[in-house]
């Protein structure tokens, strides 16, 4: 079933240069990027985007990370998006993940773990709902999707 997916490169993958390499990956499995869009979040909008852990021992030390930082938001279609963009993120803890996944392959701890992804149909709405409010309409900003390793290049650069 085609289907969307949030993804976001966390604020470790974006100042390591991983952009380009992680949608390389999911663009290699046959998947369409949607939207997509570099920002910073406030606090707020940290614990709203992460509200279904607040209750964890992590939680503050999670909302700190995300805010530390730019982070890339992405909106994926494709078939089984869902399931398979999980599989190619791997598991949460890096230690945990198979070579060949984005965190076995890149991600240094379990709180540096470069990438989140949706885990189910219902969140994917939600976070998509989220971090996107606009809708329908942000396919008409995703022109031009291949000048996206380029803009990834010059944020490893510092330009």
């Amino acid at each position: 079933m085609v289907e969307q997916t949030f993804i976001m490169i966390k604020p470790d993958g974006v100042q390591r240069g991983l952009i380009a390499e992680i949608i390389s990956r999911f663009e290699k499995k046959g998947f369409t990027l949607r939207a997509m869009r570099l920002m910073t979040v406030d606090k707020s909008f940290a614990e709203t985007h992460y509200q279904d852990l607040s209750s964890k021992p992590f939680f503050a030390g999670l909302v700190s990370y995300i805010m530390s930082g730019p982070v890339v938001a992405m909106v994926w279609e494709g078939k089984n998006v869902i399931a398979t963009g999980r599989l190619l993120i791997g598991a949460t803890n890096p230690a945990q993940s198979a070579p060949g996944t984005i965190r076995g392959d890149l991600a240094i701890d379990i709180g540096r773990n470069v990438i989140h992804g949706s885990d189910s149909a219902e969140s994917a709405k939600a976070e998509i709902n989220l971090w996107f409010p606009e809708g329908d309409k942000m396919s008409d900003s995703m022109r031009d999707v291949r000048s996206i390793p380029y803009i990834a290049r010059g944020l490893r650069k510092g330009t």
